[in-house]
């Protein structure tokens, strides 16, 4: 029969070989295992048993490719027996083992790598009394800047100092530029007999994410897809500061898009007072 599979052998060898289920082009559903190798009419045109008895039962009866009348019996059907189908499936399986572990394997070298966050603030040489998310959100802080997606301080690291301990905090933002303008404006800052220091934070790839699953920690820090490249180092290359280079490039783009900003605003200023008519209120004599 021209178009259609022949033999359990060739639909067995077929399965094995099979890497993505076809649909069924009626209902557009994943054919079963048994539908794989089900061929209602004798022109090779396959849809799925239920597409092909709905036709035969609620409409006209006829092929959708070639129009003949579909019989009583499919021109093509090889059930597979149970150890058939379980040989398929392991077959399925296997192949997609190949594929996660090949997901893993690309992920590898990630786990060098710290990603710079545009959106993520760090910040050291906080006091005991700012060491408190409550108190870094305040508007006279870094409330200022934009609106604050979450803020963690960093109890773990206590550095010591003239003025007693400081802390550390990550502060992350809603938008790049906010986080970019509290950096600007917080580093080298002098608060409660300390000076800040503030930067980009980096931050490193989930565990789950470099084995090809899923994160359930709702709260999970590190990253869950694939960052910047050109913000991507590995611990040699921030050894040699060249995040620090990035940093500051990507700093002086911000303040330098601020700037247009600021000139297209005061233009555009400009242009309502100039279209805005003046009205005369002097006093006329009769």
């Amino acid at each position: 029969m021209s178009g259609a599979m022949s033999g359990t052998s060739g639909t067995i060898a077929a399965a094995g070989t099979m890497e993505d289920s076809p649909e069924c082009p009626l209902c557009m559903e994943t054919l079963e295992l048994d539908d794989v190798y089900f061929y209602p009419c004798s022109c090779g045109y396959q849809i799925c048993r239920f597409c092909w008895h709905r036709i035969r039962t609620d409409e006209n009866g006829l092929c959708p490719a070639c129009r003949k009348p579909y019989s009583e019996n499919p021109a093509e059907y090889t059930p597979l027996s149970q150890e058939q189908i379980q040989k398929v499936r392991n077959s399925k399986r296997q192949k997609n083992q190949e594929k996660r572990q090949k997901v893993v394997d690309g992920r590898k070298h990630l786990a060098e790598l710290r990603v710079v966050q545009r959106n993520l603030v760090f910040v050291i040489g906080l006091s005991p009394r700012l060491a408190d998310p409550e108190m870094l959100k305040k508007q006279e802080y870094f409330g200022k800047f934009g609106r604050i997606h979450k803020i963690v301080v960093n109890n773990a690291n206590v550095y010591p100092g003239p003025q007693g301990p400081s802390m550390g905090a990550y502060i992350t933002y809603y938008k790049n530029e906010d986080a970019a303008r509290a950096i600007q404006s917080v580093n080298d800052t002098y608060i409660d007999g300390r000076f800040l220091k503030a930067s980009f934070g980096t931050t490193k790839y989930c565990s789950n994410f470099l084995k090809n699953q899923s994160c359930h920690k709702p709260d999970c820090m590190y990253l869950h897809e694939v960052g910047e490249e050109e913000a991507s180092f590995t611990k040699e290359d921030m050894q040699m500061g060249k995040h620090q280079t990035f940093e500051m490039m990507a700093l002086a783009q911000v303040s330098k898009e601020s700037t247009n900003t600021r000139s297209r605003q005061k233009e555009q200023d400009l242009d309502v007072l100039q279209e805005t008519p003046v009205i005369g209120t002097g006093l006329h004599g009769s």
